[in-house]
Formats: structure tokens, sequence, C-alpha cells
């Protein structure tokens, strides 16, 4: 019997959670942000924009309102890509005070569509500085992962198939229907590959690699829920596609359950580095609370939460991992890499071409 990887279990228990913990703990030095009487009530909670795989133990939440006197409320907007076309959309009127989410892929139309305030933690770790440039100033990472296609080693095996190692494998008729991707325009992990066929094939190659994969049967789901819970073989719902987008972390929760095994694997060879961020929403009703929030997310505690809740990395590389991702679920050694400012100029017309090309 096996765990099946899900980024996004939780999010409706962590909300309730969040919202019992109004009456825990004291004000810290956080809560100093507002100090008249008729704002402290409402100094005292802080409103995050999450996408709908954010999760965070309770007693990690309860040491946040303990430290800094504030109270979390999490509002999932879907997708990163959602959650960016929701801030855009809500610019006048912001959902919240601070995001959580918006991953490289997304992140230069944040940045550039001025929805976010600029704000950068003192604390920064020194592993998480690369990945701030291109910001602005404007996104603090606090996480990453590697998107790949997973295999289910299991079906590959029962048929004594040879599983696909490159992006050029799995257009080869050997594997024909039985790919299942999230679409570009609607999942970061689909803009992700999208990003990463690019890098791979160059700006003049790309297009012609998306025919042979729709040529070859691959299907196109809105969103990783669907592809890996839905249509994934090894997944939830038992789908019929053995080959599915997802993190290379995934394996290392669809481990046996004497932990020396696991019935999926990643390609590492069409891997897609993607770091996902928080930030201060402009206009947010309380960045003091914003800023506490963001802070916290790169401190010790939150950090060790990441990979148990999220399946992520911690940007800070000095916090321990588990103890199966060393065997299960290794970051690839040369991830396939887009500037994030080629990504940002060209993420639009990428998909449009994209769209016509698969979709079309």
């Amino acid at each position: 019997m096996f765990r099946i990887h899900n980024r996004c279990q939780g999010l409706a228990v962590l909300v309730a959670a969040a919202m019992a913990l109004t009456g825990c703990g004291s004000p810290g030095s956080g809560s100093s942000a507002s100090s008249s009487a008729s704002g402290s009530a409402q100094s005292k909670d802080v409103t995050i924009v999450t996408h709908d795989s954010w999760n965070m133990s309770k007693s990690v939440i309860a040491e946040f309102t303990q430290q800094t006197g504030y109270r979390p409320k999490f509002i999932s907007q879907g997708d990163a890509g959602a959650v960016v076309n929701q801030m855009v959309l809500t610019k006048d009127s912001p959902l919240g005070d601070a995001v959580f989410g918006i991953d490289n892929t997304f992140a230069g139309r944040a940045v550039s569509t001025g929805v976010l305030d600029s704000y950068t933690p003192s604390a920064l770790p020194a592993s998480a500085e690369s990945a701030t440039q291109g910001m602005d100033g404007r996104l603090t990472p606090i996480d990453q992962g590697d998107v790949c296609i997973n295999a289910d080693d299991d079906w590959f095996a029962a048929r004594k198939m040879t599983l696909p190692v490159t992006l050029d494998d799995l257009a080869k008729p050997t594997y024909k229907n039985l790919l299942v991707v999230s679409s570009p325009a609607t999942s970061s992990p689909g803009m992700a590959f999208l990003a990463a066929t690019v890098g791979a094939k160059g700006e003049n190659g790309w297009q012609s690699y998306w025919t042979s994969l729709k040529n070859n049967g691959v299907k196109v789901d809105k969103g990783w829920e669907d592809a890996y819970n839905v249509d994934f073989s090894a997944g939830e719902g038992k789908g019929k596609y053995p080959l599915v987008l997802s993190y290379s972390t995934s394996p290392a929760f669809t481990v046996s359950k004497d932990g020396t095994t696991t019935s999926t694997s990643a390609l590492l060879q069409t891997c897609f580095r993607q770091t996902e961020y928080a930030g201060v929403i402009h206009g947010a009703r309380n960045p003091a609370g914003a800023k506490a929030f963001i802070d916290f997310l790169l401190s010790k505690r939150a950090q060790a939460d990441i990979p148990g809740q999220m399946y992520m990395y911690p940007i800070d590389s000095t916090v321990p991992l588990p103890a199966e991702w060393k065997k299960f679920a290794p970051l690839a050694s040369d991830p396939i890499k887009v500037d994030p400012e080629t990504l940002s100029v060209n993420r639009n017309s990428w998909i449009k071409e994209w769209t016509e090309t698969v979709q079309g």
C-alpha cells in the first residue's frame, strides 16, 4: 500500500484551523504596526492569498500567532497562474495583505503589473539570494522544486517496458498515448514544462517538439490535480496514463510502508527548477502583518515544515530534509533553465503559440 502524493490536500482543514487560532498568543513585536485604538483589532488580522497547494502544520501556524500576535486567514485562488490573474484583476481592491505561491514562471507578470510592494526580509538565507534576481525586491523566495515527468514504475514493470529518460523519448511511438501534462495557460507546473521545452529545444524548435507530443497522443489537463490524481495510473484515480507532469519530490510520497521502495520515479533529465515566492500585496490593509508572515516563512521552523506539507524543498539549504528524500526525491543535478527576464518577456507569446500548436 502506498501513500499518494497530493500537493493540494489539507487546505480546508488548515483554513479552519487558522481561523480557530484567533485566540492564541499575545501580541509580539509585529503587532505594533498600528498603534491607534481604531486600527489595533484589525492590525492583528492578516489575510494571505495562496495557491491551492498551500499547506502548513497547525502547530507551526500557531507559533506565528504566538510570536507576532497576528491571526492569519488564508484565501485560495487556484493555481499560481490563477493567483496572479486574480491579483491583477483586483489590483484596485486587493484580496489580502500577503501572497504566497507565485512561481518564477509567473513572477514577471506580478512584478511588472505593480500588484506588489517592495520588501526584502533581513534574514534572507544565503541560498535564496540567487532566486531574488529579476524580482525587483518585490518577491521573496520561500521554496523550490523540480517540475519533471514522473513515471508509474509498476505499470512499466508489469509490461516489461523500458522507462523513457529524455524529452525526446516522450515523443517516440513506444510511449504513444501514455503522457498527461497540465496546461501552461492555467497551471504553474504546465508553464514550467513549457519553459523546459523552450530551454531544451530553443526559441525556434520547441513548437515542433510540441507538435510531435500532440501527434503522440499527449493529454492536456487544466491543472496538476487532474493530471496526477485523476489521470495518472499511480494517482488516487488510478487513471490510464503512466507518465505525468509532476515534481521530483513526488516519488517520496508513493513510498512503501517499510520505506524501502517507491512505485514511481521522476525523469530527472526532463526537469525545470521552480521557485515559489511570497510578497506584500500593493494596497494591503495590513502591510506590517504581511511582512511579519513573510519573515516567519523564512524561519527554521516554517522552512522545516515545507517538505512534509507542500512537497517542496525549503529555500534555506541548511534546513534538514526528511530522510526518504535523499533516496526518493532528489533535485536534478542539471535542471533545464530559462532566464527569468526571458520568461517574463515571452511567457504570453509562448502560451499563445502553444495554444495554437497543441489545442488549435
